[in-house]
């Protein structure tokens, strides 16, 4: 199982949208100072603000590619306040599903 996930810096205002196997895991290095070298060290502290578990990698990447596509936090909001939102991804992105 993978995970699609976005989390929410305060400090930027801003949001960021990932995918991994394990989210503790990848949340806890965007918040560490040791072991993140990439562009989300400047939002530290960063919270969880939404994540769902998909059935594998490659819808994940596929997910979070679309999310991104979007460029709109409205949209990302609108993930979290209409769960419906996140199933017709699923949906969308399932092996066989017609795209």
């Amino acid at each position: 199982m993978h995970f699609v996930y976005i989390i929410y810096s305060k400090k930027l205002d801003r949001f960021y949208v990932g995918e991994t196997y394990n989210l503790n895991q990848r949340l806890g290095y965007h918040n560490s100072t040791e072991l993140n070298k990439s562009s989300t060290r400047k939002g530290i502290p960063w919270e969880m603000y939404l994540s769902f578990q998909v059935q594998n990698r490659s819808i994940a990447r596929k997910i979070e590619s679309h999310i991104k596509k979007m460029k709109s936090s409205t949209y990302k909001k609108n993930l979290r306040n209409y769960p419906e939102m996140v199933q017709g991804l699923i949906e969308r992105y399932a092996p066989g599903s017609p795209r």
